[in-house]
């Protein structure tokens, strides 16, 4: 009997299998070429929609090699970027300089200047993570307070002689991009701390990637009650919901005389719903109420609808806790509202967009925010602030400003990752804020309590409206 056919078999099993084989290799090769494919893609490992390479995550962090606030560059500013990228520091210098002179307002240049006076001297770092591509004015508003207290300490001749040097990054306020950039914070050793997040929900993201790679990060302006007690290294300088839902209810109840509000929020917003409930709770304990709880989020929503509704509830009180998101909708409340009833707003409502949009019909509003400047007029913050960028600052500023000058005081105890963590955990820890003293309870969160502010005619905002504080 031939054997003739079964060779062939043989010989064409074996072909098609290295066949197989190759085509594999191929797909394999051509899947890594193209980003996003790979399953190795970001620094992070998170998992959301189509990732980030690490290429993409560095092109998030800068400390002077590239541009990351897009919409203040000068001529000046594009050439000391250049400079920087060439290791002319010299250049570069003089270059922010005369950027700053044209655009005193620009905290990313003062940041890139000071990292240029540095040059490759011996320094500290530390980070600062900010939602330029979300929401730029909020960015600017904590940029400016990391660049005030950058450029105190080294014109002060920095942390016992050595410079603190600042790297910035981009975070867009999105949860999946902010796991990549704590990633790559975290992995890079220079980094000792970090200041930052914006939202709640971004910073409790940023939380789990910190706490593992054990690097302490600040937060200037999330407030939630989730954050409390969260990890030993999440901190914050801005008083959490609690304080400030406490303070509206007690203002309402005793200073109003009001005793019955409608909630207005956003069920997405994990800050929005923290503030809801702190507020529900504190009405609950005075012996007030909420009559109704309206979701802004909701695709059906009618603010004339609402405000209607709470009014035949026999409500006397809208309270507004809105994210900035979704502050526009918060407005058309007001609007329609037509100061029939009395207002109340979260920390988001502090907006110049409350005063431009909202104008006649957010007057009186009693908003609750950490801090305001026409509370701390003549300090040493605000004369210097004024003097650095033109104008008045806000409380994101400051309590920005008070985030680092927290880890600039822990670098000045141990300037290592551990140190820095025991340094802020310390019960004997205290670091000069922008107005009052930066202490910090167990929780991470600080002892501090919460500026009540108004709404009133006024010249300052340039709006015709202004808030004012609250004696």
């Amino acid at each position: 009997m031939s054997t003739k056919p079964k060779n062939e078999t043989l010989i064409l099993f074996l072909a098609l299998l290295i066949t197989g084989v190759l085509i594999a290799l191929g797909l394999g090769f051509f899947r890594n070429q193209i980003p996003g494919l790979s399953g190795n893609s970001g620094t992070g490992g998170t998992g959301g929609s189509g990732g980030s390479s690490i290429e993409q995550v560095s092109d998030r962090l800068s400390t002077g090699d590239r541009i990351l606030v897009s919409d203040d560059v000068t001529p000046d500013k594009q050439a000391g970027i250049d400079a920087i990228k060439a290791g002319n520091f010299g250049e570069a210098v003089t270059r922010l300089e005369a950027s700053l002179r044209s655009r005193p307002n620009d905290p990313e240049a003062l940041i890139y200047l000071n990292n240029a006076r540095i040059g490759t001297n011996r320094s500290y770092e530390i980070a600062v993570s900010v939602p330029i591509g979300s929401d730029i004015n909020g960015a600017k508003e904590m940029l400016r307070g990391v660049a005030q207290a950058q450029n105190a300490v080294n014109q002060a001749g920095g942390i016992g002689n050595v410079p603190l040097k600042v790297l910035i990054a981009n975070d867009d306020d999105s949860a999946d991009t902010v796991k990549e950039v704590a990633a790559a914070l975290v992995a890079d050793p220079d980094v000792l701390g970090v200041v930052g997040h914006f939202a709640s929900d971004t910073t409790i993201a940023a939380s789990e990637v910190y706490t593992q790679g054990k690097l302490v990060s600040i937060s200037p302006v999330s407030t939630s009650v989730k954050l409390s007690g969260l990890s030993p290294y999440t901190f914050r300088t801005v008083p959490s919901d609690y304080v400030a839902a406490r303070a509206l209810a007690n203002y309402m109840q005793t200073t109003l005389n009001e005793q019955r509000s409608a909630v207005f929020f956003n069920s997405q917003s994990g800050y929005s719903q923290s503030l809801k409930s702190e507020f529900v709770t504190a009405l609950s304990l005075g012996g007030a109420q909420v009559t109704n709880e309206y979701d802004l989020s909701q695709g059906g929503f009618s603010p004339a609808q609402s405000v209607n509704e709470a009014i035949a509830q026999q409500a006397t009180v809208l309270a507004l806790f809105p994210n900035s998101g979704l502050l526009d909708r918060a407005l058309q409340v007001a609007e329609v509202n037509g100061n029939r009833l009395k207002l109340l707003g979260g920390d988001d409502v502090y907006s110049p967009k409350t005063l431009e949009v909202g104008g006649a019909s957010a007057v009186d509003m009693i908003v609750a925010v950490p801090w305001h400047v026409l509370a701390h007029q003549g300090t040493p913050f605000v004369n210097e602030s004024r003097q650095l960028w033109g104008g008045d600052v806000n409380w994101r500023t400051a309590m920005t400003y008070d985030a680092a000058a927290a880890l600039i005081a822990a670098l000045g105890r141990n300037p290592t990752r551990d140190g820095v963590e025991q340094a802020l955990r310390s019960p004997d820890f205290s670091a000069q804020g922008a107005s009052e003293t930066v202490r910090f309870l167990p929780s991470g969160d600080r002892n501090q309590g919460v500026q009540l502010v108004t709404v009133k005619t006024g010249n300052r905002s340039g709006f015709g409206y202004d808030f004012v504080p609250i004696p």
